[in-house]
C-alpha cells in the first residue's frame, strides 16, 4: 500500500461541508469520485479538518491509501480532470505509513474575511462576510490577544460540539486592515467546532463598538456559549494551512513563522 498526501482548495459555497452526508452534496464525495476514476478502484480520504458548509479552503490537506500505481502527474491532473470547477488539487506527494492528515498535524491556520463598507459586494457575496457597520481593526486585534495560549474555549464552541476537551492552545491571532477589508489570521493546535466564527463574531461586536475590549477575557472566564455574540457566517471563512513536522517534507507555509518552538501536536 502507498500513502498519497494531497494539497486541496476549494470554494465551498455550493457544498454541504467537507464530509460525506446522505443525499447532500460534500466536497468529500467529488474528491474521492475524482481520485477513484483515476485508481479504477474505490478511494477513501482523510482530512486534516472538516470544514462546515459555505465554508472555503485555501489549503486543505487530505491523505489515502491505495494499491494502484500512478505517478503523481495522473493523481494529479487526472483527479482535477473529474473534479468540477471549484475544487482543486494543488500538489500531489507520497507520504510516508506513518503520516495521518489530522493526527500528524502540529496547527491549522483559518483566515477569515469581513468586507467592510456601505454596500455588499456583487463579487465576493459569497467569498467574505459584509458587515456595514464601520470596525475597529485596532480594537479587535486588542481585544484578540486576549485569546493567546492555552484555554477553556467554552464560550467559542458551538452549543453541539462533540469534542472532549474545550481546551486549546492558541497560537497567534491578528486582525488587520487592508482597503474595505478586515482581516482575522487565527493559529491554534486544534479547534472546536464553529470555534472560528464564534470568535470573529465576538471581535465584531467588539469593533463595532457595542463590547468593550476586554469582553474576550470576561468571556473566557464565564465559560458559557449562551452569553457570547452570534456565530459570524461561513462565508469569510478559510482553512489556510496545516502544519507538521519537518520530516514528513510537506512545505511550511511562512505564517507558521509565528509559532513558537514547542508546539506540539493535537491529540
Amino acid at each position: 500500500m502507498t500513502r498519497i498526501v494531497l494539497g486541496v482548495e476549494y470554494d465551498g459555497s455550493a457544498y454541504s461541508g467537507w464530509q460525506w452526508q446522505r443525499n447532500r452534496r460534500s466536497v468529500q464525495v467529488v474528491l474521492e469520485r475524482a481520485l477513484s476514476k483515476v485508481a479504477n478502484q474505490p478511494i477513501t480520504v482523510i482530512c486534516a479538518g472538516r470544514t462546515d458548509a459555505g465554508v472555503h479552503a485555501l489549503e486543505q490537506v487530505v491523505h489515502f491509501d491505495t494499491e494502484v500505481e500512478r505517478d503523481h502527474h495522473a493523481w494529479l491532473l487526472g483527479g482535477n480532470s473529474n473534479l468540477p470547477d471549484d475544487v482543486r488539487i494543488i500538489w500531489v506527494k507520497n507520504a510516508e505509513a506513518d503520516f495521518h492528515a489530522r493526527y500528524s498535524a502540529v496547527a491549522r491556520f483559518y483566515r477569515y474575511i469581513i468586507l467592510n463598507r456601505p454596500v455588499k459586494s456583487a463579487l465576493l457575496r459569497q467569498q467574505a462576510t459584509w458587515c456595514y457597520a464601520p470596525l475597529d481593526a485596532d480594537k479587535m486585534h486588542e481585544a484578540a490577544q486576549h485569546l493567546l495560549g492555552t484555554h477553556d474555549f467554552s464560550s467559542f464552541r458551538a452549543q453541539g460540539c462533540q469534542s472532549k476537551s474545550p481546551c486549546r492552545i492558541m497560537y497567534f491571532i491578528d486582525v488587520y486592515r487592508e482597503g474595505d477589508k478586515v482581516i482575522m489570521d487565527i493559529s491554534a493546535n486544534a479547534f472546536l467546532h464553529h470555534m472560528v466564527r464564534n470568535i470573529a463574531g465576538v471581535l465584531m461586536a467588539i469593533g463595532a463598538g457595542k463590547q468593550p475590549v476586554e469582553w474576550t477575557q470576561q468571556l473566557l472566564d464565564l465559560k458559557s456559549r449562551k452569553l457570547a455574540a452570534v456565530t459570524a457566517p461561513p462565508d469569510g471563512l478559510y482553512l489556510g494551512s496545516v502544519y507538521y513536522p519537518a520530516h514528513y517534507g510537506i512545505a511550511k507555509n511562512p505564517i507558521f513563522n509565528k509559532l513558537p518552538p514547542d508546539a506540539k501536536r493535537f491529540d
